[in-house]
C-alpha cells in the first residue's frame, strides 16, 4: 500500500500532513500542555527504572513539599538522546546504571507513539498505520550510522514500525530539514517583498544555524531554481546548545556552595536538581538580552526553590549561606559568563561555515530553541552583521523541514560528504609498505585503503561511483569488499587512525576456470540517507547488493 500521510518525528516534537492535501500541521497539544510546539524530554519512572509512571510535563520535577521532602531517590531521567551521540562518558546526562539511553529513547517514543497514533487515526479515519503512513526521522549531523541503527531498534520496539528494517522510515538531518523550513519561508517573505527584492536569489546561498538544546548544527545551502537545495558546504556541529547554560548554572552553584554539595544533590536527589533548573531557566535564562542596562541582581533563594539543598552543605558553607539568609545573588557578569561558552562555540562554528565556502552567504538563518535567545541573537548580529533571521517558529523548524522532505523528497537535490569511502584491497607488495599490512595467507601481498569518493565531495541522490577488480587470488570462489571510512583525503592504509569499518559486501565467484580473467566492477551508490554497496560480475552479469545506513 502506498504512503498516504507523513509523520516527521522529532524527540520533542512532531507534525504532519496528508499528501492528498499536504497542509502540515505542528502537533500543540500534549499531557497537561496545551499550545506547546514541543514537550520536556523527561520521563518518570517506578522504582526499578521498569515501567513509564509520567513523560513529558508531567514528568518534570516539582517543587519539594512536605509530601515529598522525605523521598531521596528520583525516577525522573531527561536529555537521554544525547547517549547517542560522540560526547565523552563524563560529558552526557546522568543515567541510573539500571536503564539504558535505548530503553529510555525506546519507552519516550512508545509515550509519544500512542499520542502520535491517536492524533493521525482521529484525523483520517481507516488508516493503516504501518502501510499508510511514512515517518521521517530527523537526527543531528553528530549521529554516525550505529545512532541510527539505534533508532531504528528504538521505533520498533516503541511499536511505531513493524520491523527494524521496515521501509516506512526515511532519516533526514535536523540541518538538511531546517534548511527546507528556511527555504518555505523565504518563499513567503519573497511573496510579500512588494519591492520584488529576493532576500536569497536563485543560485545565492543561506546559512542555516540550528540551536537546539543538546547540538547546534550547521548546514550552508544554495537555493536552485523549482525550490530545490544544493547542499555546499560540509555540515558542521557541536554540544553547545542550550542545555549547556544549563550546565554552567550548576557549576556556578558548585562553586558557591560545594562540588560535593551539588554532587549529593544529584546523586540522591535529582528531581530536585531539575526542578531547580527549571527555575533558572524561567526566571533568568529566557529573559537574558546581554544588556546590562536596567539588569538588577537576581535573588536565587535556596530555602524557598531546593531547601534540601542545606542538608548536604558542610559546616564551613553553612554559616556562610546562614549569613546571607541563604540567598545566592546572581549578577550580571554571573549570567553572562553561562552562556559565553556556548555561544563562543556557536559563533565559532559560524565562522568556520563562512571560511569552508568560496561563496558569499546571503542570509544567516537561526532556528530551534536555543535560537530564540535574545544574548544569542545579539552576539551574532554584532559579529557576522544582518540580515540574521530567525524565522516564525523557529523551535518547529526541523519537525516542520523533516515532515515537507517527507511530502518531496526531490527538494534535496545534492549532499556533501563528511568522510573519504573506500574499500580495502589486497595489491602486491611495495617497498615501504607497513608490516602491519601483510596479507598473511599470501605474503606477497598488502591490503591498500583504495579510495572511491573523497570527503568534500558533492554527491547526488543515487549518484554511483565505481572501479572495477580481478580475483588477487586465480583460484578464490568468492571475494569480498570490506568498506571503510575515514576524514583523511588521502589515507593509504585501512589500519590508519580516524579510520571506520563500515561494513562489507561478499559476493560468489563460481567461474574458477577464468582465473584472474573475471571483473567484478563494484559501485558505492548514495541514496537518500542511505549508502548502496553493488557488486556486478561482469563475465556473467549476476548483481550483488547490501544497503548501509549513511552517515552524511
Amino acid at each position: 500500500m502506498g504512503t498516504r500521510v507523513v509523520v516527521a518525528i522529532g524527540i520533542r516534537s512532531f507534525a504532519y500532513a496528508n499528501r492528498a492535501s499536504p497542509k502540515i500541521i505542528t502537533n500543540d497539544v500534549w499531557p497537561q500542555q496545551i499550545g506547546s510546539l514541543k514537550t520536556n524530554t523527561v520521563l518518570q519512572y517506578d522504582s526499578n527504572y521498569q515501567n513509564v509512571i509520567k513523560w513529558g510535563n508531567p514528568a518534570l520535577a516539582q517543587k519539594q513539599t512536605r509530601k515529598t521532602k522525605n523521598l531521596s531517590v528520583s525516577k525522573s531521567v531527561e536529555l537521554f538522546k544525547l547517549h547517542l551521540g560522540n560526547l565523552p562518558q563524563n560529558e552526557k546526562p546522568p543515567l541510573p546504571h539500571q536503564l539504558s539511553c535505548e530503553k529510555a529513547i525506546s519507552d519516550y517514543l512508545r509515550e509519544s507513539g500512542k499520542l502520535i497514533k491517536e492524533t493521525i487515526s482521529t484525523r483520517w479515519h481507516g488508516l493503516k498505520f504501518f502501510e499508510h503512513v511514512l515517518l521521517v526521522i530527523s537526527i543531528p549531523t553528530e549521529f554516525d550510522d550505529r545512532a541510527k541503527d539505534t533508532m531504528r531498534k528504538c521505533l520498533y520496539n516503541a511499536g511505531l514500525t513493524n520491523s527494524k528494517e521496515s521501509n516506512k522510515i526515511e532519516f533526514t538531518t535536523e540541518p538538511e530539514a531546517a534548511a527546507i523550513y528556511c527555504m518555505r519561508n523565504l518563499e513567503e517573505q519573497n511573496k510579500q517583498n512588494k519591492q520584488n527584492k529576493r532576500l536569497v536569489p536563485v543560485n545565492s546561498s543561506f546559512m542555516v544555524v540550528d540551536c537546539g538544546g543538546g547540538t547546534v548544527d550547521l548546514t550552508t545551502r544554495k537555493l536552485l531554481r523549482d525550490n530545490k537545495l544544493s547542499e555546499i558546504t560540509e555540515r558542521t556541529g557541536d554540544f553547545c546548545g542550550g542545555s549547556y547554560v544549563d550546565r554552567e548554572f550548576i557549576k556556578f552553584l558548585s562553586r558557591k556552595l560545594g562540588r560535593a554539595t551539588i554532587n549529593l544533590l544529584t546523586e540522591n536527589n535529582y528531581g530536585q536538581l531539575q526542578y531547580m533548573i527549571q527555575q533558572f531557566c524561567s526566571k533568568l535564562k529566557f529573559h537574558f538580552t546581554g544588556n546590562p542596562v536596567g539588569f538588577e541582581p537576581f535573588e536565587f533563594d535556596i530555602e524557598e526553590i531546593c531547601p534540601i539543598l542545606k542538608q548536604y552543605c558542610n559546616d564551613e558553607i553553612k554559616e556562610k549561606m546562614e549569613d546571607d539568609d541563604w540567598i545566592i545573588y546572581i549578577e550580571f557578569e554571573d549570567l553572562k559568563s553561562m552562556f559565553d561558552p556556548a555561544i563562543g562555540k556557536i559563533i565559532r562554528l559560524i565562522r568556520g561555515q563562512l571560511s569552508s565556502s568560496n561563496e558569499v552567504c546571503n542570509a544567516i538563518f537561526l532556528v530551534g530553541g536555543f535560537s530564540e535567545s535574545k544574548y544569542l541573537q545579539m552576539r551574532v548580529k554584532e559579529e557576522f552583521g544582518p540580515p540574521i533571521i530567525v524565522p516564525r517558529q523557529p523551535i518547529a523548524a526541523v519537525v516542520r523541514g523533516a515532515c515537507d522532505y517527507g511530502l518531496k523528497m526531490s527538494t534535496i537535490v545534492d549532499r556533501t560528504l563528511k568522510y573519504t569511502y573506500g574499500i580495502k584491497v589486497a595489491r602486491y607488495r611495495r617497498a615501504g609498505d607497513p608490516k602491519s599490512q601483510i596479507v598473511p595467507e599470501a605474503q606477497y601481498l598488502t591490503y591498500e585503503f583504495d579510495r572511491l569518493v573523497t570527503r568534500g565531495t558533492k554527491v547526488g541522490v543515487d549518484e554511483k561511483f565505481s572501479d572495477t577488480y580481478i580475483p588477487p587470488d586465480p583460484k578464490q570462489k568468492s571475494i569480498s569488499f570490506p568498506i571503510y571510512t575515514t576524514t583523511e583525503l588521502n589515507a593509504k592504509f585501512c589500519n590508519e587512525p580516524g579510520m571506520r569499518y563500515h561494513g562489507e559486501l561478499q559476493i560468489k565467484l563460481p567461474d574458477v576456470h577464468l582465473g584472474k580473467s573475471r571483473k567484478i566492477e563494484f559501485s558505492l551508490i548514495f541514496g537518500k540517507l542511505e549508502l548502496v554497496a553493488k557488486a556486478r560480475n561482469v563475465n556473467t552479469g549476476k548483481s550483488y547488493e547490501t544497503i548501509f545506513e549513511l552517515d552524511f
